[in-house]
């Protein structure tokens, strides 16, 4: 049995998929959801007990780009604006969110699990599949936030293989249910390090990522695209009221391609940064299907005569368009229907069609 539904399931195939994790998404609801995440809660790893802290040190800062890492580039970037800004150097501040209140930052790349993983524990291991937040966050009320970062370049024309919204949103809820289980640690953590209480509630999972990468989600399918918008918003209601997770859908704009440049100092923002939604409201309602038009090479749509040409006498040799009148010595006067091919026309005498040839040399 896994000790980590919820990392199990974002992993899942059907998750991962982009032409399939509308339907996976579709069969989640806010019931089966908290099922996991009260799991995902008793499985939590214990940081403290190990003599771990959340709060760790980094690694040396990057100082060019790399393939795959600009997810974590942004994020180490609106993290040193936002700490910028609360030391009085200008940056950002706290992010205000598009439906009020704001969001400030405290850590990136914030360890959850005490040890990596022993893959000879195999299941057994409870620090399997636990991977790291993105971007810790508090909201304006006190509560925690954990940010799931997603970024693709605004030149991009795809997005990353298995890097489906649902995903990132079940990776998300899963951290959520790991720090609600380490609520009074973690907290205590955050008032030593920043000096900030901590609210009580449990923490909100937000999806976060860039305008680009939100567009070509949609893009994949206009209609099935609208679907998986719906379904999502769908669990976005209904978890919170079962779990008390508040989930957050938003995009973030910033200047520039990528918009940030590095320093000695790391990853910097080059312009602004602002919240947004991640999409514009109603965008999950989907919309009828236009009723078809016959086409012109329909065989049950029927191309009249055009009168403005003469009445042609049929011959091998000549070249006729659709609409032309023909004079045919057997079969009588029709009318050319379509192309139907090298050197063949359609043509309809009466009611019924014929196939003849013309252009021949």
């Amino acid at each position: 049995m896994e000790r980590h539904p919820l990392i199990a399931l974002a992993n899942s195939r059907d998750v991962k998929q982009a032409k399939g994790f509308r339907v996976a998404a579709a069969g989640l609801s806010g019931e089966s959801l908290d099922k996991l995440y009260r799991e995902e809660v008793a499985n939590a790893p214990r940081r403290k007990e190990a003599g771990k802290k959340y709060f760790a040190s980094h690694p040396k800062l990057p100082t060019a780009r790399r393939n795959g890492k600009d997810p974590e580039h942004l994020a180490i970037a609106l993290l040193a604006a936002s700490q910028a800004s609360a030391a009085g150097e200008g940056g950002l501040g706290g992010l205000e969110l598009p439906e009020g209140g704001s969001l400030t930052l405290l850590d990136y790349q914030v360890p959850v699990a005490p040890a990596a993983a022993d893959k000879s524990l195999g299941d057994a291991d409870p620090n399997k599949g636990v991977g790291k937040v993105d971007l810790l966050g508090q909201l304006s009320d006190g509560r925690l936030a954990v940010v799931v970062v997603k970024f693709v370049p605004p030149s991009a024309t795809r997005g990353g293989t298995g890097d489906t919204p649902l995903r990132a949103l079940l990776e998300g809820l899963a951290l959520v249910a790991m720090l609600d289980a380490n609520r009074e640690d973690i907290a205590e953590e955050v008032l030593a390090v920043t000096g900030r209480e901590v609210s009580k509630e449990a923490p909100a999972v937000i999806v976060l990522a860039g305008s680009r990468y939100w567009e070509i989600c949609r893009k994949r399918e206009a209609q099935k695209g609208a679907g998986w918008i719906r379904e999502l918003e769908r669990i976005g209601r209904e978890v919170p009221e079962v779990t008390g997770v508040e989930i957050l859908y938003l995009g973030i704009d910033v200047e520039g391609d990528p918009g940030w440049e590095y320093g000695d100092a790391g990853p910097e923002i080059t312009g602004s940064a602002v919240l947004e939604p991640a999409w514009e409201a109603r965008a999950g309602k989907l919309k009828p299907k236009p009723k078809s038009r016959p086409k012109a090479n329909d065989e049950n749509a029927i191309i009249e005569a055009d009168l403005s040409r003469p009445l042609r006498n049929y011959g091998i040799r000549e070249s006729y368009e659709p609409g032309d009148r023909i004079d045919h010595p057997t079969l009588g006067m029709g009318v050319v229907q379509a192309i139907a091919g090298v050197g063949k026309i359609s043509v309809l005498f009466d009611e019924k069609k014929s196939l003849l040839v013309h252009e021949r040399p």
